[in-house]
């Protein structure tokens, strides 16, 4: 899942990268609102992490600007703890959830998971399909009720793949929430991590629909 973090305090940038990145997601960030701005109006992110107190272009403007352009993120804002009129401000403008400064990391790490869960319509951290199991918050991957060991790219692709089980997702829309900007968008790293994970979760789980993608399914309706 691929996130962006937008925040001008430049320690606190780097330690939610640092935080978000260790969790297992990829992660962009701008220090500005119209940085922040741009990055989110032209590339997919998942979810987004954004301070309201930014200089340049404030918080809930550039979230009113998403919103107004259709970008539909779900989107958790950072205030300052004693000021409640802009929480009110920045859920007016379209945020989704909130967190106050000084906030503990574990919070935010919490949020963003229940923020892609209900997103996807997952009711809890661990998403299940047939007898694959995926725990967003151990990132773990089980199946049959043993784990399997992955690496992170392999649980990342296989996470994004369980957030839309039963949908078609393309190779551009698994590169462009799995990689970061900078990634070589005509490489055949997709392909390989799918190639890795049938291997380890079983054949019949992944499906390849012939020009179009890829789809998670539950062995009985792969067929």
């Amino acid at each position: 899942m691929r996130l962006l973090v937008v925040e001008d305090d430049p320690d606190l940038n780097r330690q939610l990268v640092a935080a978000l990145t260790d969790a297992g997601y990829v992660v962009d960030a701008a220090s500005d609102g119209e940085e922040g701005h741009f990055l989110g109006d032209s590339e997919p992110y998942d979810a987004v992490v954004l301070d309201l107190g930014l200089p340049l272009l404030d918080g809930v403007s550039v979230l009113e600007k998403w919103r107004r352009d259709g970008r539909n993120m779900p989107v958790l804002i950072l205030t300052a703890r004693d000021r409640w009129s802009d929480k009110v401000a920045g859920f007016d403008a379209g945020a989704d959830d909130y967190v106050a400064k000084p906030f503990h990391m574990e919070e935010v790490l919490a949020r963003i998971r229940a923020l892609l869960r209900r997103n996807a319509g997952h009711a809890t951290d661990e998403m299940q399909c047939g007898p694959l199991l995926v725990d967003t918050r151990g990132a773990r991957v089980i199946i049959d009720g043993s784990a399997v060991k992955v690496t992170s790219l392999e649980y990342r692709l296989l996470a994004y793949l369980m957030h839309h089980k039963g949908r078609v997702v393309s190779r551009t829309e698994l590169v462009e929430h799995l990689y970061d900007q900078d990634f070589d968008r005509d490489s055949n790293t997709i392909e390989v991590f799918i190639g890795r994970l049938r291997k380890k979760i079983g054949n019949d789980m992944i499906r390849t629909i012939r020009g179009l993608g890829y789809c998670l399914a539950e062995p009985d309706d792969a067929a």
